[in-house]
């Protein structure tokens, strides 16, 4: 994962991004990538449920 953090409190999930941070182009090049998760992944606890988070600006 790229600058994203997650947290299951319960029933709740959390997820933190700082949105200052940027990690280049993304592969077409059209957006500047800020957070990922780089693909489908589970989430803290619990392994049934997944995520999948792209976080981006145009360039």
């Amino acid at each position: 994962m790229k600058n994203v953090e997650m947290k299951l409190e319960g029933n709740i999930m959390t997820i933190k991004v700082d949105i200052t941070k940027e990690f280049g182009p993304s592969s077409s090049g059209k957006t500047i990538i800020i957070a990922s998760t780089e693909g489908n992944i589970s989430i803290p606890e619990r392994d049934e449920i997944k995520i999948g988070l792209n976080v981006y600006k145009k360039k």
